[in-house]
């Protein structure tokens, strides 16, 4: 194994035995033809399955993997989290184990960001939706998404797109932000955006995945819109406050002026209830705002 690689690819495996060897091979025969020195960090994420044994008998096959076992269930944010503070490349490649992602283009993405400085992260952005409950997350994961174009200001073809590379020093500070959950690829788009950093999108397929799905609906997606309203709110609070603030005290002057002309000197309880709402969100939004430009990152 180099002692400097200068990629590292973090693959978050859990209860993958049927594949996770053939996703392997595929990861490191891309890489192989590509000319990039790499590493390839497979984090077994306490699988009740074979997953750990498939890759500790598979490990002489590939000098360049480097197998990592968890003692508990962390979930796959933990797993990319851990993966990335560990890694000792220059860029590092998040993807999944379940044969939905194209592999083999994870060159492509390194190659975008050694081309062009100027840019932090590749995104793989799916042009298809293959995962399990299709007729109800279709739907939820456009409207998540038009929430965070909203709130970030710029245009996001995939929110949570499994697949990515990104500069490690541009993502350090971000790291400490990641949920355990599915929704840390969610917030590492939101970081990067949210700081002016460049994001580009490159549009890839995606295959039905291997095995069963660990996405459950429900809970999963209230923690993506749960997640996004979070990191609006820690970099840039007055997208999410003031609006409803701003609102609320012009509802409440126009209920003021129509309570004055139908009975003069007189505000109903209810329009001073509004008015002062409102100007007790715009100033936790301003107090908010002071905080975060303080902070120190």
């Amino acid at each position: 194994m180099d002692a400097t690689p200068y990629v590292t690819i973090v693959l978050p495996c859990y209860n993958e035995q049927d594949h996770v060897i053939a996703e392997v091979e595929r990861i490191c025969e891309a890489m192989d033809h590509s000319g990039y020195t790499y590493e390839l960090v497979a984090v077994d994420d306490f699988s009740t399955d074979r997953t750990l044994a498939r890759l500790e008998e598979a490990a002489p096959r590939f000098p360049h993997m480097r197998i990592r076992a968890f003692h508990r269930n962390g979930g796959s944010g933990t797993v990319r989290r851990i993966g990335t503070q560990e890694a000792r490349g220059e860029i590092v490649v998040w993807t999944d184990a379940d044969m939905t992602y194209p592999n083999e283009r994870i060159p492509e993405l390194i190659q975008i960001l050694e081309k062009d400085p100027a840019i932090d992260q590749v995104v793989g952005a799916r042009t298809s939706e293959e995962g399990s409950h299709k007729f109800l997350r279709v739907p939820a994961k456009w409207f998540i998404r038009k929430v965070a174009e909203r709130l970030a200001g710029q245009k996001i073809p995939d929110l949570n797109s499994g697949l990515r590379a990104f500069r490690k020093s541009v993502a350090k500070p971000y790291l400490r932000l990641l949920p355990p959950g599915f929704s840390c690829v969610t917030t590492i788009t939101l970081s990067f955006l949210s700081n002016q950093h460049d994001v580009y999108y490159l549009p890839i397929a995606y295959s039905k995945r291997a095995g069963k799905s660990k996405f459950s609906f429900v809970s999963d997606a209230y923690r993506y819109i749960l997640q996004v309203l979070r990191m609006i709110m820690y970099f840039n609070p007055l997208k999410v406050l003031m609006p409803p603030a701003i609102w609320l005290i012009c509802i409440g002057l126009a209920k003021g002026v129509y309570d004055n002309v139908k009975t003069p000197f007189y505000l109903a309880s209810n329009t001073i209830v509004i008015f002062i709402s409102g100007l007790l969100i715009g100033s936790l939004a301003l107090l908010a705002d002071l905080i975060v430009r303080s902070r120190s990152e």
